[in-house]
C-alpha cells in the first residue's frame, strides 16, 4: 500500500480517534467528578456522612472498574442501540467508552480530593460555608492540579481503550490497525499507527503534565492564608447582602 492510499485512511482514523475520546472525555469528567467528590463526602467523618451510601456508590465503581472493556462494549449492545441506533461506527463507542471511564476517572477525584487539607474545610465551615461551598471553595480549587493529572491519566487509558473498540468496527487508530495492519498484512500501516498513537499520547502526557505543574506552582505561590482571606471576605459579603 502506497502513502497515497494510506494518508487518507489515517487521516479519517486520527478525526475519528479524536471524536471518541474527545466526547468520552468530557462525558466522563462530567459523571466521574461529582460521583468521586461524593465518594469523599458519604465516606466515615465527611460532611455528608453514609455509611451505606457510601459502600453501595463504592462498590458499583469498583465493578463497574473490574469488567474488561471488551467484555462491556458487548454487554452494552443493547444499551448502546437505543441511544445511538446502531452499535458500531464511533458514535456507538462513545457510549461503553464512557461508561467504563466514568467510575475510572471518578476513583482517580475520589484521591486527589482526600488530599485536600482537613484545615481548609474546618475554616471554612467556621465561617459558615455550607457543604456546597465547601466543595465550591476548598475541594475542587485544591485539587485541581490532581484532577488536571487525573484527567490526563483518562483520556490516555481511553485512547487504549478506543484502539480496543476497533476490533467491533467503531473505527479509528484500532480499526486500521486491525483490518489493515493485521487482517491484511499491511505491517508497515500498522507501524505507522502505532506510532501515531505513541506521539498524540507523549503530546496529551506532556500538555497534561504541564497544566498541572503549573497550576501547582501558582496555588503553592499563593498559599492558604491569601485564599482563606478571600474565602472569609466572600463569606461575609454574601451574609451582609
Amino acid at each position: 500500500m502506497t502513502w497515497s492510499e494510506m494518508q487518507p485512511l489515517l487521516e479519517q482514523a486520527c478525526w475519528d480517534t479524536l471524536f471518541m475520546v474527545g466526547w468520552s472525555t468530557l462525558i466522563a469528567v462530567l459523571g466521574g467528578l461529582p460521583l468521586g467528590v461524593l465518594l469523599v463526602l458519604t465516606d466515615k467523618g465527611g460532611l455528608l456522612q453514609n455509611v451505606v451510601a457510601n459502600k453501595v456508590i463504592g462498590q458499583v465503581v469498583n465493578v463497574a472498574r473490574s469488567m474488561p472493556f471488551i467484555i462491556l462494549m458487548v454487554a452494552l449492545m443493547g444499551f448502546t442501540r437505543s441511544i445511538t441506533g446502531t452499535t458500531i461506527g464511533r458514535e456507538a463507542a462513545i457510549v461503553p467508552l464512557a461508561i467504563g471511564a466514568i467510575p475510572f476517572f471518578a476513583r482517580l477525584v475520589e484521591t486527589a480530593v482526600r488530599e485536600v487539607d482537613g484545615g481548609l474545610v474546618e475554616a471554612v465551615q467556621s465561617m459558615g460555608g455550607n457543604t456546597w461551598t465547601v466543595v465550591r471553595k476548598v475541594l475542587v480549587p485544591e485539587s485541581l492540579p490532581s484532577l488536571i493529572a487525573s484527567t490526563t491519566t483518562t483520556i490516555v487509558a481511553l485512547i487504549g481503550y478506543s484502539a480496543m473498540a476497533g476490533t467491533v468496527g467503531a473505527g479509528g487508530l484500532g480499526d486500521i490497525a486491525i483490518r489493515y495492519g493485521y487482517q491484511r498484512f499491511e505491517t508497515e500501516l500498522m507501524w505507522i499507527t502505532v506510532a501515531i498513537l505513541a506521539v498524540v499520547i507523549s503530546l496529551i502526557q506532556f500538555a497534561g503534565d504541564y497544566a498541572a505543574r503549573s497550576l501547582h506552582r501558582r496555588s503553592g505561590t499563593a498559599g492558604p492564608a491569601p485564599r482563606l482571606r478571600l474565602l472569609k471576605a466572600s463569606t461575609a459579603t454574601s451574609k451582609t447582602v
